[in-house]
């Protein structure tokens, strides 16, 4: 009996060890993704280059996500501003939606404006997805789209019967933060006399868009 039991238990933790070993794996993998992006850059990123980069056989790009572009999402998934920085602020206003106010949305798009600026590997992305008709690019760009319309939902009944059209406004606003943190790292030129890689002109853009959203609501 205690041979089974012994046998049993061998088992299990020759299991769990393989387990972990696998996540780990995984994990090397998903995060080479982003070495060889900074590297490369999207034009790079490839099997084997990925592999390569995480010590591993290019076999298990296969084995273990059933393709590159699958390995590709899933660290795109996990490096996304949607999923991560603004995760505590779409919580705080899908629980409580009566009480989301213009400081919400500010805090929103400022930590986009921060994150993108610091995010070498995610301004990448973005200018990947700009430069490039691709599948997996599109399904998370669909993805990131669900989740904002879980907030414009909220945000849309606080406009009812307004004239302002706050879809198109964030949209600009959005839209804006993106160019320019593009713009100012892989240009290094100034836009509207403004340097966004300059602390100041950074402020000036912060300040712009806290008083867009703050107009927004005060009409």
């Amino acid at each position: 009996m205690n041979q089974n039991n012994d046998k049993n238990l061998k088992v299990r933790k020759t299991t769990s060890g393989l387990i972990r070993d696998k996540s780990r794996t995984m994990a090397r993998m998903v995060a080479a993704v982003g070495k060889v992006l900074q590297k490369k850059g999207y034009t790079g990123l490839d099997a084997p280059s990925v592999a390569k980069a995480a010590g591993v056989d290019k076999k298990l790009v296969w084995t273990y996500f059933g393709g590159l572009d699958n390995l590709v999402e899933e660290y795109i998934e996990q490096r996304d501003f949607w999923k991560s920085i603004s995760k505590e602020e779409i919580k705080k206003i899908t629980e409580t939606p009566e009480f989301i106010n213009q400081n919400d949305i500010n805090n929103i798009l400022q930590g986009q404006l921060e994150t993108l600026l610091k995010d070498k590997v995610l301004q990448k992305i973005i200018h990947w997805e700009l430069g490039e008709s691709n599948k997996t690019l599109r399904k998370i760009a669909d993805k990131r789209e669900e989740m904002g319309e879980v907030l414009f939902s909220i945000i849309d009944k606080q406009f009812e019967n307004s004239n302002v059209d706050i879809r198109a406004n964030l949209a600009i606003l959005i839209g804006g933060i993106y160019y320019l943190t593009l713009h100012g790292k892989n240009n290094g030129s100034l836009f509207c006399g403004i340097d966004i890689n300059d602390e100041k002109g950074k402020e000036r853009i912060s300040l712009a868009i806290e008083n867009i959203i703050n107009s927004s609501y005060c009409k």
